[in-house]
């Protein structure tokens, strides 16, 4: 069966360097911002949320700096309603080629009543007003309405309304402490469609935590229920257990483009690189079973796996690692099989008749189940090679 075309292309809203900066510990300089936004330049995001920067000074010039290093980027920065938070967010974009502010304010009762102490009408307000004046400070404004997915559907569907009539041209609707199961979020995200048609007149915008394992699969399930931008961050990294992992999302989009009818501007070849860069500077590193830039994402060690990949890679690899920047690996331990260690000590310029290499495969058996790790030099220290 012909694959289907592709028809929808995703808005890549990149927030490594504000809700990823906001795990703990991390404490990215203006420089060092600066470097991470243009390497996701080059990565071919579209928009860059560069921070929040009213928090701190400092915050406040690394929004400056990521602004004044790119070009071709919208670059974003995060405000309340507050007046002084939209002015300083004005201010520190106001360098950039494509501007935009992040306005939010949380609409849960819960957040409502214990964190804001605001009744829903001072809400509503607060959102006419924030927008409104948010659209002469920057090119773009995004509203986000936090914690949306356990909010009240109609009053949510208000404050969508007030924010577009306000001039939002993007409204998020965040699963902001990641609670909802991926069908009960498409299923959402219709529901609010229909009790706010309007928001088929603008950018609609999903923001999935992963405090439940499950931010990559809301955001697909978000996608599929209509939305056109998805908020991100390379390794997943940010509050609490992270956001939605940017090269998961694009590589879940890419391999199942079939399925999910939708595509991204990301060079993917760019994707290595960028893991990389965001896991030196930010100290956080990636989890070897982390998928697509996991250090195990594209090593294979059973044997059984390791035949089938020198016959043929497709046997056991949906994606092509060279192609994102990375390689495949087929290390040695006690799961692999007497092909891949033929091919290491190929690869190592060892050449042995089958009855010796056969004798330095069981050496090497016996020595996989003793030690964590086995290289060919444990194997042959003891034994000429010739």
């Amino acid at each position: 069966m012909a694959r289907d075309p592709l028809s929808n292309r995703i808005t890549i809203f990149d927030t490594t360097l504000r809700d990823g900066e906001q795990s703990p510990g991390i404490a990215l300089q203006p420089d060092e911002k600066a470097e991470i936004a243009a390497q996701l330049e080059r990565l071919g995001v579209d928009v860059i949320e560069a921070g929040f920067p009213i928090s701190s000074p400092g915050d406040f010039e690394g929004v400056r700096a990521v602004a004044q290093a790119v070009g071709s980027v919208t670059v974003a920065a995060l405000a309340r309603t507050d007046p002084d938070d939209l002015e300083a967010a004005g201010q520190a974009v106001a360098d950039a080629r494509r501007s935009r502010i992040h306005v939010f304010i949380a609409t849960s009762a819960l957040h409502m009543a214990r964190k804001l102490q605001l009744e829903p009408a001072e809400v509503l307000a607060r959102v006419r007003t924030s927008v409104r004046t948010a659209t002469s400070l920057a090119d773009e404004v995004e509203f986000s309405a936090e914690d949306a997915t356990r909010s009240d559907p109609a009053f949510l569907a208000e404050v969508c309304r007030e924010a577009i009539e306000a001039g939002a041209t993007t409204v998020n609707l965040p699963d902001t402490v990641g609670y909802c199961l991926p069908d009960e979020h498409e299923a959402f995200l219709r529901r609010m469609q229909q009790l706010c048609p309007r928001l088929r007149d603008v950018v609609l915008s999903v923001h999935c935590h992963n405090d439940l394992g499950l931010a990559v699969a809301n955001t697909l399930s978000g996608i599929r229920a209509g939305a056109t931008q998805v908020e991100c961050t390379v390794n997943g990294i940010g509050e609490r257990a992270g956001n939605a992992a940017l090269e998961e999302i694009v590589m879940a989009l890419r391999v199942r483009a079939d399925d999910l009818h939708a595509e991204t501007g990301v060079n993917v070849g760019e994707i290595g690189a960028s893991s990389a860069l965001v896991s030196r500077l930010t100290g956080y590193s990636v989890q070897r079973n982390k998928a697509i830039v996991g250090a195990n994402a594209f090593a294979h060690e059973a044997g059984i796996h390791q035949d089938g990949m020198l016959k043929d890679a497709d046997t056991y690899q949906i994606m092509d690692p060279e192609e994102l920047g990375l390689t495949m690996t087929l290390p040695l331990g006690k799961h692999s099989g007497r092909h891949a260690f033929a091919r290491a000590c190929a690869d190592a310029g060892i050449e042995l008749p089958a009855d010796e290499l056969r004798t330095a495969f069981a050496r090497f058996k016996r020595l996989a189940d003793e030690r964590k790790a086995v290289t060919l030099y444990d194997v042959f220290e003891e034994v000429p090679v010739q």
